[in-house]
């Protein structure tokens, strides 16, 4: 076989190897999201950015 042909078999086998990729980094990034999502919008969310905040203002030397 020529070098062309072995190429393009090549080619034409890991095509799906680029979409199945994709899929499993989006699937990924849905489920940190949804982890994010769940641990910031309860109880331990809300004290966490208050905290944060009182940190960054008194490092400015605002409060």
């Amino acid at each position: 076989m020529t070098r062309t042909i072995r190429r393009l078999r090549q080619e034409r086998t890991e095509r799906g190897v680029t979409t199945a990729e994709y899929a499993v980094a989006t699937a990924a990034g849905a489920g940190f999201a949804g982890l994010l999502f769940k641990l910031l919008s309860g109880g331990f969310g809300d004290g966490l950015i208050k905290t944060l905040f009182e940190h960054v203002l008194r490092l400015l030397g605002l409060r």
